[in-house]
């Protein structure tokens, strides 16, 4: 078990299990969360141009601001349509 501090959720610490990692991404569908930050499409559209070039399937998305959780219906259209995601902080 991990223990994680979720930043939206005061002060108490939980136990978690990590996500489980693909093995390969060979096939697979990556996500891009761009989180809102300044600079982080740039950092997504070099990734993106790499992924996509080792033959990897990439999709796109971004919250609506990066002071805030990514809304739910974002969190689950990423969660039922990706293999892996990637998550973007620049500044």
């Amino acid at each position: 078990m991990t223990v994680v501090m979720d930043p939206t959720a005061g002060r108490v610490a939980q136990a978690v299990q990590p996500a489980t990692r693909p093995m390969t991404l060979a096939g697979a569908v990556v996500g891009l969360l761009d989180i809102s930050k300044p600079r982080g499409d740039v950092f997504l559209d070099q990734l993106e141009v790499e992924l996509e070039s080792r033959g990897l399937t990439v999709k796109r998305f971004k919250k609506p601001t990066f002071s805030k959780p990514a809304p739910v219906d974002l969190r689950h259209e990423i969660a039922t349509s990706c293999d892996a995601v990637i998550e973007a902080l620049a500044d």
